[in-house]
């Protein structure tokens, strides 16, 4: 078991640590550009190769859609009312404790802990918490809703010409799909290694209750997956998805967000940092209770 659990956490956790190395060694790293790159090309191939090959059926996909948004939606509530009662500021922390990293760390997670499957439906998570955290984040962000950042959403594309071929029963070219595998197959690499170099620039402010954030963010996302999982009658690799991509760790792109509307980013980039750290300490023995 150990053995296993080490083969799925350390390829993450070190493709992370050569990312926040070469950026600590103060060589030059376009994270912008890499991050265009990987989320306008890699991933909608990434997202368009996994749903053809998958084994699931749509139906499954589905499910796992709407329990994505359930399990976002629960962990919203709860965190806002401790947060009001708190009287910790909603515009700065909500998004953060509600819109994990599914994508840098959840997606290779997925992957090798859960194989092709499992990874099919990591990928419907993250489409799912993509588009809430590019509508309803924002919008807690900034106080203002835009739906056209929709449109600027190409994971949302890929969706849709997969469930083209699939609705069809038709098989994609040959020449289309090996061009999504090898576009696809660079994305896990570049997003970890991203990861690692926007650790490495961050700085933990308030540490107490950055800290305390991060621990309620993993124990919400847990609860929330089990729960959720439960209630939608969700049982072996789809459950153990669910649970795994609620209890991710704070995305990277809450402090993006925070850092662009003035929504205490030194503060998010803290809890950021505290809660990969965190998941870095749990995920492994979370994983091990999943298998």
């Amino acid at each position: 078991m150990i053995e296993k659990l080490v083969a799925v956490v350390a390829p993450v956790f070190l493709c992370a640590v050569l990312g926040y190395a070469w950026a600590r060694s103060g060589r030059r790293y376009d994270a912008d550009v890499v991050t265009v790159l990987a989320t306008n090309i890699s991933l909608p191939a990434l997202v368009f190769a996994t749903l053809i090959d998958t084994r699931l059926d749509t139906a499954a996909l589905s499910v796992m859609a709407a329990a994505a948004l359930a399990a976002t939606a629960a962990v919203g509530v709860v965190a806002a009312a401790v947060l009001a009662a708190a009287r910790i500021p909603l515009r700065s922390f909500l998004p953060a404790m509600m819109f994990p990293n599914v994508g840098n760390m959840g997606l290779p997670l997925a992957a090798l802990g859960f194989a092709a499957d499992g990874l099919a439906l990591a990928i419907v998570f993250f489409t799912v918490s993509v588009v809430l955290h590019l509508t309803v984040g924002v919008a807690i962000s900034a106080g203002t809703f835009s739906p056209r950042a929709l449109a600027r959403i190409p994971a949302l594309y890929a969706v849709a010409g997969a469930a083209i071929f699939m609705g069809g029963g038709v098989e994609p070219p040959a020449w289309l799909m090996n061009t999504a595998r090898i576009l696809g197959g660079m994305m896990v690499p570049l997003m970890l290694i991203t990861l690692g170099v926007a650790l490495a620039g961050l700085k933990v402010a308030g540490f107490a209750r950055g800290l305390g954030l991060a621990v309620l963010r993993f124990a919400l996302g847990v609860a929330a997956g089990f729960g959720v999982g439960h209630a939608f009658g969700l049982e072996g690799t789809a459950l153990a998805i669910l649970v795994l991509q609620s209890a991710m760790p704070v995305a990277v792109m809450n402090f993006l967000f925070a850092q662009r509307y003035g929504t205490d980013p030194s503060e998010v980039a803290g809890l950021v940092m505290l809660s990969t750290l965190l998941g870095f300490a749990t995920l492994p023995f979370l994983i091990g209770v999943l298998w």
